[in-house]
Parts: C-alpha cells; structure tokens; sequence
C-alpha cells in the first residue's frame, strides 16, 4: 500500500510538472514563436493571453511588440568638406513579424544597434557642414532608409531616426562665430545704408516741393518757430530765409543804380547875360 502510494505521488508530481511547464502567459504587447521540435510551422504564432504547450515537443519564445527606444553612440567622422564632427542620434523601431525577428537574426537589438552606427558614420561622410547644422530633416531621412532597407527581411520597421547632437571642435566653434558677426556687421551696413538712400530720396523730394511752392518754406519757417517756442527758451534763434536774401539781393542793385543815376546828371548851366560894354 505504501508503495501504490508513493508511486501515485510520484505520477501527481510529474504531471503537475508536466503541467506547469505546458502552460504559459504571453501578455498583451508580446506574441509568442512556437518551436515545435526546432521548426516553426505556420500559424504557429499565440496571440496574448494563456497558452499551452505540448510537452517536451513545444518550446515558445516571446518577442517584444513594442517600439523600441535605441540610443545610437556618438560616432566620430569627417565631413565631405574635411570638418571632424561628432554626432550622435536615437532609433525608434518596432517588430513587425515576429516569425522572422526570432529566426532570421539572433539578437536584433544588437544587430540594429550596429547597423546604426555604421549608417550614421557613412552619413557623416556624404554631408557637409552645413547640411549637418540646418538640414538634418533631410538627413534623417536618409539615415532611415538606409537603416530601413536591410532590417526588413529581420521583420523588423523602422519608425523614426533622429540626430541629437552634432559636437564641432572648439576651433571651428570661433570660426563660426567670427563668420556669423561679419554676417550681421553687413547686414547692418546694408541696413544703415539703405536707410541713407530712402531718407536722401525723400528730402530730394521735400527740396524739389518746396521749389515748386515757395510759400511751403514760410509754413515750414512758421512750423520751426512753433516747435522752439514750445521748448520755454529764453532765446530764440530765428533762421533767416534765404528767399529772402536773393529778394533784397535783387532789389538793392536796382535802388542803388536809381540813385547813382540822380547823383550824376550834371547841374545846370546859368544863362550868361550880355552887357553892353
């Protein structure tokens, strides 16, 4: 009796083991590979929740659904126009087909890790400068496709590529610097010159209105007064017009020719009277 009882023990035990290791809990953001003595059949793939094995032929093994968040290294490089840069970026990819993201490479983490590196240090040396500074939308693009193209036979799509940081040598930093003040320094040239020409023009035409109407210079003349007497001085400089002067210029050589011309006219003879002897 003791020996039928040690040997129904036995046989629970077993086939509560059995049972343990057949059943398995895949949550909501895995799926589940099923190897079935070494082979993935079809179909094969479980869906969250639990599932249950057939013993010793069935072997699972879960991958992540989720996007994965890879920070890509700073790579150093050199730039097509011969400028060492150090640049750094992060990956966003998602398993797409968990089939082949569990059988056709064997850690995709690290494989896409290393491709990233290699594809941003290959991107480093087909941009400039420039485009590395301003236009890294483009960039990332590039970068995406070219890290895109060969993971999608692992199963795997890549969401987003960004360049985070691009690090310059402390040389080039004044050399840029100096470069951006000489930009600004003519911009305010160009400014400061083309605010001389339009103000120029606009008192060319002040001049030229103020010609053809002489009295706009005596409301200008008014408009003067009006403006220095509102300031309370004790003093009051009143500009003289020139008008003015060309007027007396003209009229005092006339008068002066008037009296010159009265002043010289000879007197008189007097009559000379004849006596007789």
């Amino acid at each position: 009796m003791t020996v039928l009882l040690a040997v129904a023990a036995v046989v629970v035990t077993m086939a509560l083991l059995l049972a343990a290791t057949s059943v398995r809990i895949v949550r909501q953001y895995e799926r589940g590979v099923v190897f079935r003595f070494g082979r993935v059949d079809p179909g094969t793939t479980r869906g969250p929740g639990i599932v249950l094995l057939r013993p010793v032929a069935d072997r699972l093994q879960k991958v992540n659904m989720q996007i994965v968040t890879l920070p890509v290294p700073a790579q150093d490089g050199i730039t097509r126009d011969n400028v060492t840069v150090r640049v750094d970026a992060v990956l966003y990819f998602r398993v797409v087909d968990p089939v082949r993201a569990a059988v056709e490479v064997e850690d995709y983490m690290l494989a896409v890790g290393q491709l990233a590196q290699t594809s941003l240090r290959s991107i480093i040396g087909k941009s400039d400068l420039d485009d590395l500074l301003s236009n890294r939308e483009r960039l990332n693009q590039g970068l995406e496709l070219m890290i895109d193209t060969p993971v999608g036979d692992w199963g795997l799509h890549i969401d987003r590529v960004e360049i985070k940081d691009v690090s310059l040598p402390e040389s080039m930093k004044r050399s840029m610097s100096r470069q951006a003040e000489a930009e600004r320094e003519r911009r305010a040239r160009v400014i400061t010159a083309d605010g001389e020409r339009q103000a120029a023009a606009t008192l060319a035409e002040a001049a030229q209105a103020i010609a053809d109407h002489p009295a706009a210079l005596q409301l200008r003349l008014l408009e003067t007064v009006v403006e220095v007497a509102a300031e309370k001085n004790s003093t009051l400089v009143l500009p003289f017009p020139v008008e003015l002067l060309r007027f007396l210029e003209r009229a005092t050589p006339s008068e002066a020719a008037g009296e010159r011309a009265s002043g010289d006219a000879p007197a008189p003879a007097p009559d000379r009277v004849n006596g007789s002897g």
